[in-house]
């Protein structure tokens, strides 16, 4: 059974364009890891004031999570990434999802 993933983080206001500018070109590595790993549907939406929302959809979340963990890509990834994001202290971006819990889903 598919699982759908809701999450929101906060990207520096200052960086918005830089981090729209590099998920323009993601890594093909990063894109085929997260497609391996057993990441479906994934998109991240951005508003102004530095709100990312993000959804994507897979089998088993902390598997996905474990699964993308082990790859040489998502550390570097995450590595560049970290400094766009605030309020998540020492944790890399992808650490700090925390799903939304869904309410209502539409067939």
């Amino acid at each position: 059974m598919s699982q759908r993933v809701c999450f929101q983080l906060r990207v520096r206001p200052e960086l918005l364009d830089e981090y729209t500018e590099r998920h323009a070109a993601v890594w093909p590595e990063m894109r085929a890891a997260l497609t391996a790993a057993g990441w479906r549907n994934y998109s991240l939406f951005l508003l102004p004031d530095g709100t990312l929302t993000g959804y994507f959809e897979c089998d088993d979340l902390p598997a996905a999570q474990q699964a993308m963990a082990a790859t040489d890509v998502n550390g570097r990834w995450q590595a560049e990434m970290s400094r766009f994001f605030l309020g998540l202290g020492d944790a890399a971006p992808d650490e700090g999802i925390s799903p939304i819990t869904e309410i209502f889903h539409l067939d």
